[in-house]
C-alpha cells in the first residue's frame, strides 16, 4: 500500500468535498419544499368585480313637496223641487253629461196654470172697475165746475181711483207670482256636469222640503283635488307664492301634479287655487286646493291620488341615480370610477334631496364623473371593476347578500 504523504493529503481533500456536498444536498432537500409552499401561499389576483355604472349629470330638477289628496268636483249641485206636486217627467239618463238650463224633470202644471188664469181674470176685473172709476171722477170733476158735485164726492172718487190703482198692481204682482211658480215646475240644471243616479222616479209627489232631491249634478271639467301638506311645508309653500306672485295681477299660481296612487302615470296637471287661512292644529296639517283641467276624465270625484306642489326649480343641480348612494356610520357615500376606468374608490357625499329615483348632490362629486349604481356588496377601496348589464349585477349583489 502507498502510504507517501501526498497520497495521505489527497485523500483528506477528497473526503472534505465529498462531506460539503453532501452538506449542500441536504440543504437543497430541506429548503425545496418550504420555497413550493411560499409559492403555493402567494395570492392570484382578485378577478374584476362586475358592477353598473352612470354618469353624474347636470340638470334642472323640479322642487317639489307630496302629499295625498282627494278629488272633488268643482261645483256640486243637489237638484231639488221648489214647490210641491208630482214629478210627470224625467229629461235625463242616469251618469250622462247635462248642459247649464237643460230640462231636467218636470211636474205636474194644471194647478199652477189654473192660479195663473184667476190672477189673469182678477186684474182684468179690477182694470174694468178702474177705468169705471175714472170716468166717474172725470164726471164730478166736471160737475164741480157747475157746482152740481160736491168737492166730497170729488176726493171720495179720486181715493177710489188710487184704491183700483193698487189692486191692478197688485193682480200684477200675482201673475208673476204664479208665473214663477209656474217655471218652478220645469226644473233645469244649474250648472253643467255629470249628473248622478235618479233619486225619483216619474209619478212620485215631490216636495219642496225633500232633503234627498232629484239628482245631484258634479261639475268634473273642471274638477278639483283638496290636499294636505305637513305644516313645516307651510314656510316653503308661502316663500314659493311670494317669489311667484302668485294671486297678484297677471301672475301664474303654482303648479300641481296628480298621479295615482300606484303608478307614476300623470293623471292631470293643474293650478293651485287656495292655501287655507289657518293651519289644523288638531293634525299639524294646512289644506290646499287645485283646480284642474278634465276633459278626459281621469280625474274622478272621491279618487285618492298622490299630488305634487312644485315650489321652483334647482337649476343646473348636480343628479345621479337613488341606488348609487350607499349609507354607512359616518354618513353617505357612493363609489367612484377612478379616471383609468377600472378602479373604484368609495367617495363621501351630502345628498340635499331624492325624489323619483334621483339624487341631487349637494358636495362631494363634480359632473362627468361616474358612480357606481349596482354591485356594490362587492366593492372594496381599490377593487378593480368591470361594466356589467344593470340585471347582471343586482343578481351578483342578491348573491353575495345571501
Amino acid at each position: 500500500m502507498n502510504t507517501s504523504p501526498f497520497f495521505r493529503q489527497r485523500s483528506t481533500w477528497v473526503g472534505m468535498l465529498a462531506l460539503v456536498a453532501a452538506g449542500s444536498a441536504c440543504v437543497w432537500a430541506l429548503n425545496r419544499p418550504a420555497q413550493a409552499a411560499d409559492k403555493k401561499a402567494e395570492p392570484s389576483a382578485a378577478p374584476p368585480v362586475q358592477a353598473t355604472t352612470a354618469p353624474i349629470k347636470q340638470q334642472d330638477v323640479p322642487i317639489y313637496r307630496a302629499g295625498i289628496g282627494t278629488v272633488t268636483a268643482a261645483q256640486s249641485v243637489t237638484v231639488k223641487a221648489r214647490i210641491d206636486g208630482q214629478l210627470d217627467q224625467v229629461g235625463f239618463i242616469e251618469g250622462q253629461d247635462v248642459k247649464a238650463g237643460q230640462m231636467l224633470a218636470r211636474i205636474d202644471q194644471r194647478t199652477l196654470q189654473a192660479q195663473l188664469a184667476q190672477a189673469r181674470a182678477q186684474k182684468a176685473k179690477d182694470q174694468a172697475t178702474l177705468v169705471n172709476a175714472r170716468v166717474d171722477l172725470a164726471r164730478y170733476t166736471s160737475l164741480l165746475g157747475e157746482e152740481a158735485a160736491t168737492q166730497q164726492q170729488v176726493d171720495t172718487q179720486k181715493a177710489l181711483v188710487a184704491q183700483l190703482v193698487a189692486a191692478v198692481q197688485t193682480d200684477d204682482a200675482q201673475i208673476q207670482y204664479a208665473q214663477v211658480q209656474l217655471g218652478f215646475t220645469t226644473i233645469t240644471a244649474p250648472i253643467s256636469g255629470r249628473v248622478g243616479a235618479r233619486l225619483v222616479d216619474p209619478g212620485n209627489i215631490v216636495h219642496a222640503a225633500d232633503t234627498n232631491g232629484l239628482v245631484v249634478i258634479n261639475q268634473v271639467d273642471p274638477i278639483s283635488v283638496v290636499f294636505t301638506l305637513p305644516e313645516e311645508a307651510f314656510q316653503d309653500i308661502n316663500r314659493a307664492l311670494n317669489a311667484s306672485g302668485a294671486g297678484g295681477a297677471g301672475r301664474d299660481p303654482l303648479a300641481v301634479q296628480a298621479y295615482p296612487r300606484t303608478g307614476s302615470e300623470l293623471l292631470g296637471a293643474g293650478k293651485l287655487v287656495l292655501l287655507n287661512n289657518q293651519i289644523d292644529t288638531a293634525s299639524g296639517t294646512v289644506q290646499l286646493k287645485a283646480s284642474f283641467a278634465n276633459p278626459t276624465h281621469a280625474l274622478w270625484p272621491g279618487q285618492y291620488v298622490n299630488v305634487r306642489l312644485v315650489l321652483g326649480q334647482r337649476r343646473q343641480a348636480l343628479t345621479m341615480p337613488a341606488a348609487a348612494v350607499q349609507r354607512s356610520q359616518s354618513g353617505t357615500y357612493a363609489y367612484v370610477v377612478a379616471p383609468d376606468g377600472q378602479t373604484v374608490q368609495p367617495q363621501t357625499i351630502e345628498v340635499a334631496s331624492i325624489q323619483d329615483g334621483i339624487a341631487i348632490i349637494d358636495k362631494g362629486l363634480s359632473a362627468g364623473q361616474r358612480v357606481v349604481v349596482d354591485g356594490q356588496y362587492k366593492l372594496k377601496p381599490g377593487a378593480r371593476i368591470v361594466e356589467a348589464s344593470r340585471g347582471a349585477a343586482k343578481l351578483a349583489d342578491a348573491g353575495e347578500q345571501k
